[in-house]
Parts: structure tokens; C-alpha cells; sequence
């Protein structure tokens, strides 16, 4: 099986910070693959599925985050992490 790439630009004012992090690794434990995240195309990488690890990169405005996954869902998991990035993790339901 192979493993897909994607990333996305974090434009949310103060990066990467409590509750965009809970979304995405909400988001994440939505699908069955493992999904990683790292700051660079090359990593560190670390679970996206954990909250401690994905709040712990401080990643800020402005700076790229890279998403890789493997598993049935990939593809799925990452279009729905990009697009939450993308849309500057929107309050919905």
C-alpha cells in the first residue's frame, strides 16, 4: 500500500494552537488510516491522531503543514484534513 501526501497553509491567526489542533486530530480519528504531521515535507512526523504530539509543533500562521497517510481511507483523510486547514478550521457542526 502506498502512501499519499498532501499539505495546506495555516492561516488561522495564531497557528496551530488548542482548538484548531482538536479539530484536526478529531478529524483525523475519523478515519482508519494512519495519518501523520510534520512541519516540512521531510518531518519530523508525528500522529496527527494525538493531540499532545499535533499541539506540541507549534506551528504558526503562515507555515505549512505536511500531511501523510496510509490505509484503506488515505485519499479521504487527506482531502478532509486539507480542506479543514484550508478553511481555517470553520466552527460547524
Amino acid at each position: 500500500m502506498n502512501r499519499l501526501r498532501a499539505s495546506a497553509l495555516i492561516r488561522h491567526e495564531v497557528g496551530l494552537h488548542a482548538r484548531p489542533s482538536v479539530k484536526l486530530t478529531k478529524l483525523a480519528k475519523a478515519f482508519e488510516s494512519k495519518i501523520d504531521l510534520g512541519l516540512s515535507p521531510d518531518g519530523p512526523w508525528v500522529d496527527a491522531k494525538s493531540i499532545v504530539k499535533v499541539m506540541a509543533t507549534k506551528a504558526p500562521k503562515d507555515s505549512t503543514l505536511y500531511f501523510r497517510a496510509e490505509g484503506s481511507d488515505a485519499e479521504a483523510a487527506l482531502d478532509a484534513l486539507v480542506t479543514l486547514v484550508n478553511e481555517d478550521f470553520p466552527d460547524g457542526p
